[in-house]
């Protein structure tokens, strides 16, 4: 959805200021709303006993954001050693870490294992073989096959590259065991940005009634169960939000219902990233050209190597033209400067009339933005900065620079004769 309303309260009078101090483009993150939606998340399932949130770092790896998610106690899930790092430094410990691991090599797992250990999730039975000793504690992703997921970005789980059939989790677990590893979770994560809280309720029904399975099976009693992320934002401005109250209680019954049964549950973990930061960012660019040919065309001076969402997979951002708002509006292509004809915010949107110096500020960038940056072209991605609780604002990254393009290319000199 466009940006709350608070967040632009806090923001759009002094926008000006920032741009002409710090320069455009940037990406833009408002802490308050950051810290409320944690603390939201908290409540809503503060009935589950050991609930924790382990945040996607892949959406926003920045230590100033991850030092928000340590201050609200929340966990960090990482699929990469860089990301490893970025998580021990604001202080994660071995159980605050969940290593979701895909095609993961035994030099990474080593790495993983050397700098203080953490929470393996593996989605390959064949990856035990790449671990340097046997944890205490191990989780298998699962993938249930068809099943339907709520967007195309995950994909059909049968041709999706990730986690185990039903059919392999037994024997997935069993050998573990015969490693000598004595506690275990499970996890899935089949969707993304889904806006339809019943299908988050069914994996959290289905993990319970897996783990039963399996505990009867193992002799064990799984520690939890992680739901995996997917919570969406609604990024249109005619899109229902996700219905978390509806989400929690319902999956709450489904812990008590098991507890129960049971007397005792697991705990319940997640690892939402753009939930709890997607819509706490903007991309703040600057109009540098209008362009008037088979369509308006105005050229701003961010490009798709800074958010390439929209041209990735045609995604939707919200667009709005700073000091603008309420003047009549005309149809325009908002474009960077790639040689890309998908390299594009927004294609035939009605915005006012936008002349070069105008501020656009595109919404819902606060996951999946800079993150997933590039430098095709030669183009470098932006600097990230912080709306800080206190009103001040911080930079937290700088800009790329020429120089940063070029490291790579200085080397030790290294060749061989075959």
């Amino acid at each position: 959805m466009p940006m709350s309303p608070a967040f632009d309260q806090r923001l759009a009078p002094i926008l000006p200021e920032i741009a002409a101090h710090f320069g455009t483009p940037f990406h833009l993150y408002d802490e308050i709303g950051i810290r409320d939606t944690g603390a939201a998340l908290k409540a809503a399932f503060a009935e589950i006993e050991g609930f924790r949130e382990y945040f996607a770092v892949k959406a926003l790896p920045n230590p100033a954001i991850l030092s928000i998610m340590r201050d609200l106690d929340f966990g960090f899930d990482c699929s990469s050693i860089p990301e490893l790092i970025l998580s021990r430094g604001v202080g994660a410990q071995a159980d605050d870490i969940m290593f979701t691991s895909n095609n993961t090599s035994a030099a990474e797992f080593a790495a993983a294992f050397d700098q203080g250990g953490c929470i393996l999730n593996l989605d390959s039975i064949g990856l035990l073989d790449n671990l340097p000793a046997a944890p205490e504690l191990i989780c298998f992703r699962y993938n249930p096959g068809a099943r339907r997921t709520g967007n195309a970005i995950m994909g059909n789980p049968i041709e999706a590259k990730f986690g185990i059939t039903h059919e392999q989790l037994l024997p997935a677990y069993q050998r573990a065991q015969a490693l000598g590893v004595q506690r275990f979770g499970l996890h899935t994560m089949i969707i993304s940005n889904e806006r339809n809280y019943a299908y988050l309720v069914q994996t959290a029904a289905m993990l319970l009634e897996l783990i039963e399975s399996l505990s009867a099976a193992l002799g064990v009693r799984f520690e939890f169960i992680n739901i995996g992320g997917g919570f969406g934002l609604p990024y249109r401005p005619e899109d229902q939000p996700l219905d978390l109250a509806a989400l929690s209680t319902e999956i709450t019954a489904l812990f008590a219902a098991f507890r129960r049964k049971h007397e005792y549950a697991p705990r319940l973990y997640m690892e939402s990233g753009r939930y709890m930061t997607g819509g706490h960012g903007v991309l703040v660019t600057r109009a540098i050209n209008r362009k008037e040919t088979y369509r308006t065309y105005i050229g701003v001076d961010a490009s798709m190597s800074a958010l390439m969402r929209p041209g990735m997979y045609g995604a939707y951002h919200h667009v709005h033209v700073h000091g603008k708002d309420g003047e009549p509006t005309e149809t325009v292509d908002v474009v960077g400067s790639l040689c890309e004809n998908n390299d594009k915010f927004a294609v035939q949107r009605d915005l006012p009339r936008v002349e070069p110096g105008d501020l656009l500020v595109i919404h819902d960038t606060g996951a999946h933005g800079h993150a997933m940056g590039f430098n095709y072209n030669g183009r470098l991605r932006p600097q990230e900065l912080l709306l800080c609780a206190d009103g001040s604002i911080k930079r937290i990254r700088r800009a790329e620079t020429v120089d940063d393009y070029f490291a790579t290319l200085n080397f030790p000199a290294d060749s061989m004769r075959l």
